[in-house]
């Protein structure tokens, strides 16, 4: 295990590299560029706020607010984008990097860094791009804000988990990125972005409870909408089940690795 660390740590450059270069072809040509990252969310926010602002804005208690239901929304997509781009991309990373693999000698365990951190700069840049649409509106995180890294973390440990996991099946039962696609949409409408859970009935109230992603958006929000503490009871057994989850993965991904190419 410590070997397979360090051979990730000597190949550190290449990942670097890598991010970079994903970030550039991903916008080559692009007049806009990297404002393509910021720009798709932020329009999906702006479209679900025109639309539903006057139904839902007068349901967020403490904000006094017009814009109310615009902040709730942002500070959702923030963690809801880091999370949906780790894992699509996770789901294919092995398969559309099919000539790399078979043509270099790397750790392949240096392909889902590289998609991390290439989530991790977009989510940074969604971020500031957020700042701004907060002050634009007229509302500032203040104390809160500062467990934002914390949630970030745990967002991007528990997105990779899932992601490496499902990648690797994805190789072996190609069906199963095609699932996952269809899963991500529900999941989004199961995650209370677009509304609040005080809207919906009790009896799937809870079912959306137990639903990974809630105390994580939940978070995101109190953090930044309602500028209170993270619920750590409930953070802590995500934290937990993240843990498991990638351990699982990686153990998955090291025993099937070796045969990953030639399945390729």
């Amino acid at each position: 295990m410590k070997g397979y660390f360090l051979a990730i740590w000597a190949y550190r450059q290449f990942i670097v590299s890598s991010v970079v270069n994903d970030l550039r072809t991903r916008f080559a040509r692009s007049k806009l560029g990297a404002l393509w990252m910021i720009l798709q969310p932020l329009a999906m926010v702006a479209i679900y706020a025109l639309v539903l602002s006057e139904v839902l804005g007068a349901k967020l208690p403490g904000i006094d607010n017009k814009f109310a239901y615009a902040l709730y929304l942002v500070s959702g997509i923030l963690c809801w984008s880091l999370f949906v781009d780790v894992v699509s991309r996770c789901l294919t990373v092995f398969v559309e990097n099919e000539s790399l693999l078979k043509k270099m000698v790397f750790p392949r365990a240096c392909l889902p860094l590289i998609v991390v951190g290439s989530a991790l700069v977009n989510n940074i840049l969604l971020f500031f791009a957020a700042i701004l649409v907060f002050a634009l509106l007229g509302h500032m995180p203040a104390a809160g804000f500062l467990w934002l890294p914390l949630l970030v973390v745990l967002t991007t440990v528990f997105s990779l988990g899932l992601g490496l996991l499902l990648g690797t099946l994805n190789v072996f039962v190609r069906d199963v990125g095609q699932v996952m696609q269809v899963i991500l949409q529900l999941w989004f409408w199961l995650t209370p972005i677009v509304y609040t859970l005080s809207i919906l009935p009790e009896s799937f109230g809870r079912v959306v409870r137990w639903n990974p992603l809630f105390p994580l958006v939940e978070a995101y929000q109190n953090v930044l909408v309602f500028d209170l503490a993270p619920n750590f009871s409930s953070l802590g057994w995500l934290a937990v089940v993240s843990a498991v989850l990638l351990a699982l993965a990686f153990v998955l991904f090291r025993r099937s690795s070796h045969e990953m190419v030639d399945v390729l």
